[in-house]
């Protein structure tokens, strides 16, 4: 019998879904990447991660493709993945992997292993007053300021000393809050595509005109590179500071270059990124070799 993966998603990424978000062709491109690899060793279906727990039990492996609404139900979804794991299902990336990697403090864990790092404070909640003392911490003009537990930049804003935010504005959730990095509307985010422990590919991820985040959903755009041995370098030692005895199936690791030219560290994706397979030639192949060997 042909192995049957799961291919996890939410209703704001299912095709046919009424509540499917614009930016959801991601979805699309990466579910077809992966089946095209896969062939006819492994059927691969799309479906929703809160489905009943028997049937999402009856697959061999569970894929955390696109369960982008899992930041809005942190603790359900990894009461859901460890439920999985305890039915026999191989969960790729593992549950102890999704629970360190779900709150951004994790890249508080990497600074300490020796990660170059962006500046951040980590206020349980942030509000006018808490911008006000990052300017001043920071001694920078500009900040941004992201949620904690959050995924394309959803939540995220951005303020100047000169339009700081409203007194009313709040986000009631634990925060970080960083000096904006004009690398970012300058050469872009570099982002690195790892599979079983070794570069895929990369790319770099430009904002559109006027905006300084990289997502599609917000006009960004992205292109294949041919990343520089020393910016190659500064991806796979972040891959080797992960805390794991293995490294996880699939990882993107984002990075932004410092004024001194060294890449720091912007987000180790570990959960569910999307893993631009239009900019990896052999993406598809190389993560079905990955998710069968996860099941030998």
């Amino acid at each position: 019998m042909i192995a049957c993966i799961a291919f996890l998603a939410c209703p704001d990424t299912l095709p046919g879904s009424p509540s499917r978000r614009p930016d959801a062709f991601e979805h699309d491109l990466l579910f077809d990447a992966i089946q095209a690899g896969l062939g006819a060793r492994a059927e691969l279906t799309a479906i929703d991660w809160r489905a009943p727990l028997e049937q999402l039990a009856a697959f061999d492996l569970a894929y955390l493709g696109t369960p982008w609404d899992y930041t809005e139900a942190k603790d359900e979804f990894l009461v859901r993945l460890e439920a999985l794991e305890a039915a026999s299902v191989v969960v790729a990336n593992p549950a102890q992997v999704i629970r360190w990697n779900a709150d951004k403090l994790y890249l508080r864990e990497l600074e300490a292993r020796g990660a170059p790092s962006i500046p951040t404070l980590w206020p349980e909640c942030a509000g006018p007053d808490e911008i006000a003392a990052a300017f001043d911490y920071f001694g920078c003009d500009r900040v941004v300021v992201k949620r904690r537990v959050g995924a394309g930049a959803i939540g995220q804003d951005s303020f100047t000393r000169a339009a700081p935010p409203a007194a009313d504005w709040r986000i009631d959730q634990p925060a970080m809050i960083q000096p904006f990095l004009p690398a970012i509307q300058q050469e872009g985010e570099l982002s690195f595509i790892f599979i079983a422990g070794r570069l895929s590919h990369a790319l770099v991820k430009r904002a559109a005109p006027g905006d300084y985040r990289i997502q599609s959903l917000y006009g960004g755009r992205e292109v294949a590179l041919e990343p520089a041995p020393a910016d190659r370098a500064a991806a796979e030692a972040v891959m080797a500071l992960l805390p794991f005895a293995e490294p996880p199936l699939y990882a993107r690791i984002d990075m932004v270059r410092l004024e001194g030219g060294e890449l720091a560290v912007i987000e180790a994706e570990l959960i569910e990124p999307y893993l631009y397979p239009q900019q990896g030639a052999e993406f598809g192949v190389r993560m079905a070799e990955g998710l069968l060997a996860q099941l030998l």
